[in-house]
């Protein structure tokens, strides 16, 4: 697989010693292996001694070991041998929060910490989560924030591991399963290296799989995803987090949501960031979204070598205003070198939790690049770009004419999917509020018949379109409302609809 460390982004260097260091193995410490005792307090008198003595591994051994909540220290490894397995509590009072966080494995403003090994971390998250939500119903431990409509609890299930405020963070090879929420979450964390991990988190609801809050030079790869939410995904969930010299690359993703996603919460700023060699199969929404609805700033996005296989969709790039005084921004990002196949139905059939679906009828939906009046996403390129779509659209499942594009949905302060706009009237392509976009070498494929038109535009300036590969038989599949500074080489001028049969006015290109 190809490996591109040649970047500036990753010019630091994460300088972890304990593995020279002295060795600390649980059991000496009153751990047992054999799943039935509960050795939180033996496992953290390990992890205490290593951070006392100025850094040591702390070794798991061949054997199961069941623990609630142990806090990571400065420079302090876990360690786990081939055939361990750390497992997690089904108790709840065995996960008291600690500086606020409630995780399996916590580390606050720790630094050169790692967790390594060829073992497994186990969280039962589903066992976890029922005992919460039965703890409610009985009105033993009320969750004030218990959601009746999808019928889980909101609080007290926490994460599998959350690392918050911390330095020089190595995670490698190990197995992290059933999270009873988000799997990895490092939150306002810095030089980040994430290495050969496998990620199968499918026990409950809000099962994302690795998720960086706010975080600084941080690298994710040869990773194996296969998450109940998100598989990896940046989020910026307050004000003044900042993601900045991200590189993520060789990972395999499979989703019952996004494979790799921007946000959704986008407070802070998301720039320089890679993403390339990404593998995606039977996931429910996107391959790529990147989203900016809570303000946040994002510019200079690499996305590259992108594979997609019965995927719901394949790009999703997104300006809008939910939260903040004003929207922020998107610019200057480059998607190359992608390949998707987009099924008709639900790719993700397999998972037993399912992403919802939305609530109105509707035909299969093209990819979306879209801001808000005002506010205009800039600088897209799109080249190499092929995506199989399924067709069998239907005017009786749902129909919206090309005179009425102005009702096309704004929904400027809407959660952010490519479902967000309800039906759509093209089948490729999705192209609203946007200043600078170039598409070379688009290819778009249909497996069935399909009504509608593969491009549409409104209200876009400086488009160029060179290249672009549509079924033979299609003619007027590029529509323009509102297109200004265009560009058409001739191939795709031949397929540009004349205003006559659009029934409202088009400007010349």
């Amino acid at each position: 697989m190809k490996r591109n460390f040649v970047l500036v982004l990753f010019v630091f260097c994460v300088s972890l010693t304990v593995s020279a260091q002295k060795v600390f193995d649980v059991k000496k410490y009153g751990a047992v292996g054999d799943g039935k005792t509960l050795n939180t307090k033996a496992i953290q008198k390990a992890i205490d001694a290593a951070n006392k003595s100025k850094g040591g591994k702390v070794v798991f051994s061949k054997g199961t070991f069941l623990s609630g909540s142990i806090v990571l220290k400065s420079d302090v490894e876990l360690f786990f041998e081939e055939g361990a397995v750390l497992l997690g509590s089904t108790n709840p009072d065995d996960y008291p929060k600690y500086e606020g966080i409630r995780a399996f494995i916590i580390a606050n403003e720790s630094k050169n910490i790692a967790v390594n090994g060829k073992g497994i971390i186990d969280g039962q998250g589903r066992d976890l989560a029922l005992a919460i939500d039965s703890l409610h119903h009985t009105g033993v431990r009320i969750d004030p924030k218990y959601n009746y409509r999808r019928m889980r609890p909101e609080d007290g299930r926490g994460k599998l591991i959350s690392f918050v405020k911390c330095d020089s963070i190595t995670m490698t090879q190990i197995t992290l399963k059933n999270s009873p929420g988000w799997t990895m979450c490092f939150r306002a964390c810095k030089n980040i290296v994430i290495d050969f991990m496998k990620v199968e988190s499918r026990a409950y609801w809000n099962n994302d799989g690795i998720d960086l809050d706010g975080c600084e030079n941080a690298q994710i790869t040869n990773c194996n995803v296969n998450a109940a939410d998100d598989g990896i995904c940046l989020k910026s969930e307050v004000p003044g987090l900042h993601n900045n010299n991200i590189y993520i690359g060789n990972c395999t993703i499979r989703s019952s949501a996004n494979a790799v996603k921007f946000g959704t919460g986008s407070y802070g700023s998301f720039k320089n960031v890679t993403i390339e060699n990404i593998k995606v199969f039977d996931t429910f929404r996107s391959a790529v979204a990147i989203e900016s609805v809570d303000g946040a700033e994002i510019e200079n996005i690499k996305v590259s070598d992108i594979t997609a296989v019965n995927t719901g969709n394949a790009i999703l790039i997104r300006l809008g205003h939910r939260n903040g005084d004003k929207p922020g921004y998107i610019k200057n990002v480059s998607v190359k070198n992608v390949k998707v196949q987009v099924p008709f139905g639900r790719p993700d059939i397999d998972y037993d939790m399912r992403g919802p679906e939305v609530d109105y009828f509707h035909n299969p939906f093209p990819a979306s690049i879209a801001g808000i009046p005002g506010y205009l996403i800039e600088n897209v390129t799109l080249e190499n770009i092929e995506i199989v779509y399924p067709g069998r659209a239907s005017k009786g499942m749902a129909y919206h004419p090309l005179s009425r594009l102005k009702d096309v949905k704004e929904n400027s302060n809407g959660y952010p999917e490519f479902t967000m706009f309800g039906e759509l009237p093209s089948w490729g392509f999705y192209v609203r509020h946007v200043n600078g976009i170039e598409m070379k070498n688009i290819k778009l494929i249909l497996d069935k018949e399909d009504f509608r038109p593969a491009f549409v535009f409104d209200d876009v300036k400086n488009l160029t379109m060179k290249g672009i590969d549509v079924p033979l038989d299609k003619i007027n599949q590029i529509v323009f409302k509102d297109v200004s500074s265009s560009n058409l080489d001739s191939e795709s001028l031949k397929r540009k609809i004349e205003p006559e049969q659009n029934k409202f006015e088009l400007p010349a290109h």
